[in-house]
């Protein structure tokens, strides 16, 4: 987690809340160390304990009203006593004008005061998103990120296995690249990872024999994005034959970027496996998964029903049942064998019941002559 000023939190255009600095401009280089804000009502009270300097303080309508209270003698001692702390920036909300104690503690100390006009509810909100973004856990990895019907596939594997070929052709059919060579992720709670391009690389993708080749300037602005949730992990390796790979789809193994496990695939590549259709089938089982449906496993689970209704080995045998196999009956050439119906050349045996019942049936044929 990278340090940041105050500077760049509060002057960051993704803050999305109108603000002004009232005093303290000195201070606006003072660090920023916590991704979360702090209520301090207790503290204007003489209760100190628990209080975070290098957390954004923020003072809203019923911290401002407590002070109001207070003799001018006692607020001034609770304002000095307050920004006595180190703190590295105050924030007010509700665009209230700040008393003129808390004004003059603020420029004493050096410590930025800020005056936000909207609700205290929408301001921690915003400042926790700006802070989200600066203060995020981030690494770098060698790979290909690549936005997949929706679903964030992040290629790994050594130089050379064809990550960059993969995207490549995954971008020909009309899916969008995020990053190639060098993914930068950021974490984001409650535990998701994104990834994104570096400023250099963004939009490029490097293919041996052809160079460095701009996705955006070939293909325009819908086969690029700017960053994406790595939702599959995929590994490619050279194919094995001493490997034994996953062949039902049940197994489940995970990759852990910034202590985060994401579900990762392991394919193999060798001559005349289409990548393309392979990572494209990853995505769509991912979207499956998503929805509750789990192929394999659904798969598996059929074949153990009919095998179990079938009498196979899954079935459990019962008290004193031999779990011997049946006998096999021996028919000589030309025999039919035992419980299969006859072919078509055979004649139809003739069925003596139905004959029988065809002679209760009255003749009515002569009773219209006789009409």
């Amino acid at each position: 987690m990278r340090d940041v000023t105050v500077r760049e939190v509060l002057s960051d255009r993704r803050l999305a809340v109108p603000v002004e600095l009232v005093s303290g401009g000195g201070g606006l280089d003072r660090p920023v160390h916590h991704p979360r804000i702090q209520k301090s009502g207790l503290a204007l009270a003489g209760h100190f304990r628990g209080v975070v300097p290098t957390r954004v303080q923020v003072l809203g309508e019923t911290e401002l009203s407590y002070l109001e209270t207070l003799r001018e003698d006692q607020r001034g001692e609770a304002c000095r006593a307050f920004f006595g702390l180190g703190l590295s920036v105050v924030v007010i909300t509700r665009g209230v004008s700040p008393d003129e104690q808390l004004v003059r503690a603020a420029e004493a100390s050096g410590t930025a005061l800020y005056v936000v006009d909207a609700a205290t509810s929408r301001t921690i909100n915003a400042l926790h998103a700006v802070l989200d973004e600066l203060l995020a856990p981030t690494t770098q990895l060698h790979g290909v990120l690549v936005d997949v019907f929706g679903v964030g596939l992040l290629l790994l594997g050594k130089s050379g296995i064809g990550k960059s070929e993969c995207a490549l052709e995954l971008v020909l059919r009309g899916h969008r690249l995020v990053a190639d060579d060098v993914v930068r992720c950021d974490w984001r709670p409650p535990g998701t990872v994104f990834g994104a391009a570096d400023d250099l690389l963004r939009h490029h993708v490097e293919v041996r024999g052809l160079g460095i080749l701009n996705i955006k300037d070939m293909f325009g602005v819908t086969a690029v994005r700017a960053r994406k949730r790595i939702d599959v992990v995929v590994r490619l390796e050279e194919w094995s034959e001493t490997r034994d790979y996953d062949r039902l789809g049940v197994e489940d193994a995970h990759h852990e970027i910034l202590s985060t496990p994401i579900r990762m695939l392991t394919v193999p590549v060798r001559p005349g496996r289409d990548m393309g259709t392979i990572l494209e089938m990853a995505a769509r089982d991912e979207l499956l998964r998503r929805a509750g449906t789990y192929s394999a496993r659904n798969f598996l689970e059929r074949l153990r029903t009919a095998r179990e209704r079938s009498g196979g080995p899954d079935r459990p045998a019962a008290e004193g049942e031999s779990v011997a196999p049946p006998p096999v009956a021996i028919t000589r050439p030309g025999e039919p064998r035992p419980g299969v119906r006859r072919p078509f050349p055979y004649a139809p045996r003739p069925c003596p019941e139905a004959s029988e019942s065809s002679a209760l049936i009255p003749d009515l044929s002569g009773s219209k002559e006789e009409e």
